[in-house]
């Protein structure tokens, strides 16, 4: 066995695993680990930012374009809690992010000595922030700690996991047997019973839908056969967008799911939490089939008829195998969803201004060019409006609603995805947030191009105050700096665009230069609100002839 420093242990055990790219900011606490960085030769591209949260947010945009690890490094105490805004992120949205943390030496943990970075229990904090988590204590345990933190990833839902690794063990050496990346996946086993309860109930159905969430995309293929199989529509808000491509004629837009709820006599839901449906629309649960791999979500609703636990994919196939024997005949709906798509796009014709700039976007991106939704009021409206074709082409924050979290994430959408097109389209509040970043977009050629829609405000907060609390403007209005000057001072590409055809033209010039990061001045005022379309309790399309 070699002799290795903690270090190199875990760099070496993270080579096994196919890691090629790491998002970090150095340290003291963490030098040995950096050491053995480099000593691989750039056999892991580390791109290092001006943020721990940067750091963390492009492990999670890396994670959501790809499904698989997005990993970052950084050091305890102020570094790993400055990245935990980006781990609960990626808790909620169902991503596999690797927070790889440093810790003070190991003889002072706990001890409240005041040492450089300590703070009381951060492993207690990771754990909280994560599906699993553990400290490396010698270097020798580093390779197996490390195939457990893949295949906790790899295993079950899909969540963070975190590891910790003190400055002295980083630096020991001692004799380390290294492991075979190889990770088994164990999904759980499909109860036979129930899978054919719910493939006759499916059969015998006269008007099933499809509910998907995140849980879904990388089941996209089995979703179109069994909708198509059923002509059953198939439903998605944000983290499913793209699960079945918007151009196909089952596919429908949240506005049309209480519709949809209410006829139908089967409700399937893959890889979703229902959110909407069961907190929003209080619909009838009696006539829901859920297949989902995380056994918590079904004891969240333990009056689900039939729960399937399992994934989505493994569900999925065994009903396309089952359903077929207990199918009825079934004529094209094509007709009948197009008049319910009609319906719903004069419902969102409320919402005129994103919609015009929303068009102008999805006219210039390509089909697989990737979306980035920043909590803003462009963002809030493409939930509802935007066409997604492809899986993992439209990434969304979930149910944190991280404002801030775009532009960093975007940056490590771009990183995972350098051949394809990504937009982010952001708020002048939000982007402020990771501003700083697009230092780090110049340096290492990441050419994201970002749309700032410009409108002095935090707007969704400037909204509520003058709509709900009678004008009562309080620490809303912002101050920007002119952010097309800005871009050219880092070295990027700084545009306007003060109309949706000015921005069609802004984003084929940032699309012909690939390695330069892009930012797209967007001026706007107010514009209408999508909440009484999102949150509405009442079925807003009973009202559209």
């Amino acid at each position: 066995m070699p002799k290795l420093t903690g270090g190199q242990a875990i760099v070496k055990s993270l080579l096994r695993h196919n890691v090629d790219t790491l998002f970090a900011l150095p340290g003291v606490q963490n030098d040995q680990f950096f050491n053995a960085l480099h000593d691989e030769g750039g056999k892991i591209r580390v791109i290092h930012t001006r943020h721990e949260q940067g750091a963390a947010y492009m492990a999670l945009g890396y994670s959501q374009a790809l499904g698989q690890a997005g990993v970052y490094s950084v050091v305890p105490g102020a570094g790993f809690l400055n990245t935990a805004t980006a781990l609960s992120t990626a808790y909620g949205a169902n991503a596999k992010v690797l927070c790889l943390t440093g810790q003070i030496p190991t003889p002072y943990i706990g001890k409240g000595y005041g040492f450089l970075h300590e703070i009381p229990d951060q492993m207690g904090i990771l754990k909280s922030l994560t599906k699993w988590a553990a400290a490396i204590e010698t270097p020798a345990a580093a390779p197996g700690l490390v195939n457990e933190a893949f295949r906790q990833l790899n295993n079950g839902r899909p969540r963070p996991v975190g590891l910790e690794c003190a400055m002295d063990v980083l630096a020991e050496e001692e004799e380390v047997e290294l492991l075979p990346g190889a990770v088994e996946v164990a999904n759980p086993t499909l109860d036979p019973d129930m899978a054919e309860e719910a493939a006759r109930w499916l059969g015998e159905a006269k008007n099933p839908v499809i509910f998907v969430g995140s849980g879904a995309l990388d089941a996209s293929d089995e979703v179109r056969q069994l909708a198509e199989m059923l002509q059953a529509p198939v439903v998605t808000y944000s983290m499913g967008r793209g699960v079945l491509s918007s151009d196909h004629y089952l596919n429908q837009y949240i506005p049309a799911g209480q519709t949809l709820w209410e006829q139908a006599d089967a409700v399937l839901a893959v890889g979703t939490r229902l959110y909407m449906t069961r907190n929003r629309w209080n619909l009838d649960p009696t006539k829901l089939i859920r297949i989902d791999i995380d056994p918590e979500e079904h004891e969240r609703h333990p009056e689900t008829p039939l729960s399937l636990l399992a994934d989505a994919k493994e569900g999925l196939e065994a009903m396309l195998e089952l359903v077929p024997k207990y199918n009825r005949a079934r004529p094209s709906r094509r007709d009948e969803m197009a008049a319910l798509r009609g319906r719903v796009d004069k419902l969102t014709d409320r919402l005129g201004p994103q919609k015009a700039y929303l068009t102008a976007i999805r006219a210039e991106l390509p089909e697989d060019g990737i979306f980035v939704d920043e909590v803003t009021q462009m963002g809030f409206a493409s939930r509802l409006v935007f066409p997604v074709y492809k899986p993992r082409t439209f990434i969304s924050p979930g149910y944190q609603g991280t404002l801030g979290w775009g532009f960093a994430t975007a940056l490590g959408v771009k990183v995972a995805q350098p051949d394809k097109p990504v937009v982010l389209v952001s708020g002048d509040g939000g982007f402020m947030f990771t501003v700083q970043e697009l230092a780090t977009a110049v340096q290492h050629k990441i050419g994201l191009v970002t749309l700032v829609f410009n409108d002095g405000a935090f707007g969704n907060v400037r909204r509520m105050q003058k709509e709900n609390y009678g004008g009562r403007f309080i620490a809303s209005d912002l101050r920007n700096p002119d952010f097309v000057k800005m871009a050219e001072s880092y070295g990027a590409q700084g545009l306007r665009a003060n109309s949706p055809d000015d921005l069609r033209g802004a984003l084929r010039q940032a699309f012909a230069t690939p390695d330069v990061p892009t930012i797209i001045d967007v001026p706007v005022g107010e514009v209408p609100s999508p909440w009484p379309i999102i949150m509405a309790p009442q079925n807003l399309l009973a009202q559209i002839d």
